[in-house]
């Protein structure tokens, strides 16, 4: 077929634009991306049906073949999650924790560090880490909107700064194949300068070692802290909900750190297999690293683990064959949400780059005018999080915008192309965190069983808070171009929440609830 005439023009960035403003009225994130792929899929038939369903099949089959290595890794996160649910270790570690934990502070404290050690997938991280917490956190009069802001906080924030995630992989699967380096070794350059994701763990130890809270969370603590109301106002909604699917008292703490350990050291090896380190070819580690195979090292790794951790299971007696066969097909059902969204994601990327050439498009566009670059990076950031908002879903925005970031620089890679990645990738976390359909923020408030707007209006005012010192923090990445921009912003947001500390001492509480389906 020959190439469409909207090709290399404004109307390349049209699917994206119908994907934005269909999730923004719809608040619905599948159908929104499905009918930006059939626009393009059309423009790109010259308006035949049947070429725009023949293109529709044939982009997201070529996309699914090219990253079946990331579906492999996924699918054995969410069976390695099913079987830990089945064995009880979650529970067992949730006991052991509670042994050594004493005080609010360092329940609050411990989560968070739960939530870095449990930085393999989003979905993962949540869904243990709540789980394990939930009861600690109760016994210490933790208000459940807390507990989810919390795992919320090291769920997406923590996957888009660690080195072996499904996020990691994700990341890699958009970097256009233009691109003369490895999107893996992108990912790992663009890390310190990820200002949300490093403000907004910051800000996290930073309240629970203050004890403090502001907005509508001060409230929801006051609650729970004074008046032993941890649901804030939800009465017994969430109260007798039943966990007993995971009560297997045969299941110990290291059966679930086990795994997750060989899943890290699995993740590691396969990386520095695929980057010829075991190869007798002289290859460094860090080389190995900067050449590795992403969409073959981490399911490798993956594989290793779900091996270990079903013969593990088995020679401890803790799951039997019913429950290790009913955990194939639960643990792939788990990962539907995040599946279904790549391969979305990857069908709108390919339309937008390949079929109507959206990069030729912001090349020439950028390559052609006088605009300042050093406010390219607030600019992505500020994209990214409305792109993020209107979908809820990070990855999605990371398939639309990541292309767009490297076409801006001719595929030519510099700082301040990384830069720009960076703030993509943080926007994205951004507005996932504040939007109002973002699944995370249900499979943390689901998790840690709180009333879904509660925690996303509670978490709101602290995400604005981050955002806007991540705002300025790039504004900065952009005129100064360094990594020291961060620790410098850092230690700005410790010093204000330390001033605010102080101004909020002597002002009195006021209990609001934030969602209309608070029962009063």
């Amino acid at each position: 077929m020959d190439i469409t005439p909207f090709y290399g023009t404004f109307w390349a960035l049209f699917p994206p634009i119908v994907a934005i403003i269909l999730a923004l009225l719809t608040k619905e994130v599948y159908s929104s991306l499905f009918i930006g792929i059939l626009t393009g899929a059309l423009m790109y038939s010259n308006f035949n049906v049947v070429g725009m369903i023949e293109h529709t099949i044939t982009i997201i089959s070529s996309r699914l073949g090219e990253n079946g290595g990331i579906i492999v890794f996924l699918i054995c996160l969410g069976i390695i999650v099913s079987l830990m649910q089945a064995s009880g270790c979650s529970k067992a570690f949730g006991n052991w924790a509670a042994t050594v934990i004493k005080t609010k502070r360092t329940s609050l404290i411990f989560t968070s560090l739960l939530g870095l050690f449990f930085c393999i997938d989003d979905y993962f991280n949540s869904l243990t880490t709540a789980n394990i917490m939930r009861p600690i956190t109760d016994k210490h009069k933790v208000s459940r909107a807390r507990l989810a802001y919390n795992v919320d906080c090291t769920a997406a924030p923590i996957c888009i700064i660690a080195p072996i995630s499904s996020w990691a992989a994700a990341v890699a699967s958009y970097i256009p194949p233009e691109v003369d380096a490895d999107g893996y070794a992108l990912f790992l350059r663009a890390i310190p300068f990820n200002m949300y994701a490093i403000l907004t763990l910051t800000m996290l130890f930073t309240l629970a070692m203050l004890k403090f809270d502001f907005g509508p969370m001060r409230g929801y603590e006051y609650l729970a802290e004074e008046k032993g109301d941890i649901y804030g106002g939800t009465g017994d909604v969430y109260a007798n909900i039943s966990t007993s699917e995971n009560d297997n008292p045969r299941g110990k703490a290291p059966d679930m750190i086990l795994p997750v350990v060989v899943l890290i050291l699995g993740c590691v090896f396969g990386l520095l297999y695929t980057g010829d380190f075991f190869a007798g070819k002289g290859v460094g580690f860090i080389e190995a690293f900067s050449a590795c195979d992403a969409y073959m090292g981490l399911p490798i790794g993956g594989l290793i683990a779900l091996v270990f951790t079903v013969v593990y299971y088995f020679l401890r007696r803790i799951i039997n064959m019913k429950q290790f066969i009913q955990s194939i097909p639960d643990g792939a059902v788990a990962m539907t949400p995040a599946l279904f969204i790549l391969t979305l994601s990857w069908g709108i990327e390919g339309i937008c780059r390949e079929s109507l050439g959206a990069a030729v498009f912001v090349e020439n566009t950028f390559a052609n005018s006088s605009f300042p670059l050093w406010l390219l990076p607030p600019i992505l950031y500020l994209l990214g999080a409305f792109v993020s908002f209107a979908t809820g879903t990070s990855w999605g925005t990371f398939g639309i915008l990541i292309p767009i970031t490297f076409a801006i620089f001719g595929y030519q890679v510099n700082d301040l192309c990384i830069i720009c990645l960076s703030a993509t990738l943080a926007g994205a976390v951004t507005g996932d965190h504040c939007s109002p359909i973002s699944e995370t923020a249900i499979m943390s408030s689901t998790a840690a069983q709180v009333d879904f707007m509660t925690h996303v209006m509670t978490q709101l005012p602290y995400a604005l808070f981050t955002g806007a010192f991540s705002l300025l923090g790039f504004t900065a990445m952009g005129v100064f171009q360094h990594w020291l921009v961060t620790p410098v912003m850092m230690i700005v947001v410790i010093l204000v929440l330390v001033v605010m500390k102080k101004f909020y001492r002597n002002k009195p509480i006021k209990v609001k609830y934030v969602s209309k389906n608070i029962i009063k």
